[in-house]
């Protein structure tokens, strides 16, 4: 798509305009790292545009605070102090399943994972942000702790106009065939392959 022109444009009755501005589904897999990275910076473009914006974790540790959270919770703070950009909530889903599986079972996790999808269906039918950062949560689809069909009809027929980006590696088929803007990281090279540990400010 150079310069970003469409390769085609359907025959669907909308104009150009319209059709520009459609809310997106976009979902980011792929096995290599980038993928929450890319989620936060249309997060940030979105905060730059006066969005509501809405982070939802479902599998880092809600002890772990990365480096994007930091950054977001500062920015929520000076749209309350300045107006600039737009409102800011950051969730931590249940206790962060994937690093506290040895203090409570595969069925607590799940429930975690569940109860935190039905807040978001809940903030979605209330059109409660522009854009949703659904971060690592392939993952409790890819477990089968939360329906795919009902995650994909819940986005499917969202009201108004509300973006939303789901992070995580393996993206179920049918979230894949609904969205409108996939991604998939590849490793070509990474530190980990020669020994090396991840580090600040390139990690977290």
């Amino acid at each position: 798509m150079p310069q970003g022109q469409p390769n085609s444009v359907p025959e669907d009755g909308l104009t150009t305009r319209q059709r520009r501005h459609r809310p997106l589904l976009a979902v980011h897999t792929g096995e290599m790292k980038g993928k929450s990275t890319s989620a936060f910076g249309m997060a940030l473009r979105g905060w730059n545009q006066g969005w509501s914006i809405g982070v939802f974790q479902f599998v880092k540790s809600a002890k772990w605070r990365v480096g994007e959270e930091s950054a977001f919770r500062a920015l929520g703070r000076l749209h309350e102090q300045t107006g600039e950009g737009g409102p800011v909530e950051w969730h931590k889903m249940g206790e962060g399943w994937s690093w506290a599986r040895k203090k409570t079972g595969e069925q607590d996790h799940a429930a975690s994972a569940l109860e935190g999808w039905r807040e978001i269906a809940r903030r979605i039918e209330n059109q409660q942000h522009d854009l949703y950062v659904l971060d690592e949560f392939s993952y409790p689809l890819h477990w089968g702790w939360v329906d795919v069909e009902e995650v994909v009809r819940t986005l499917r027929d969202r009201p108004g106009f509300q973006h939303v980006v789901i992070t995580g590696r393996y993206a179920p088929q049918r979230l894949i065939e609904t969205a409108d803007l996939v991604m998939e990281t590849n490793k070509v090279k990474h530190p980990m392959d020669s020994g090396q540990k991840g580090q600040k400010g390139i990690e977290w």
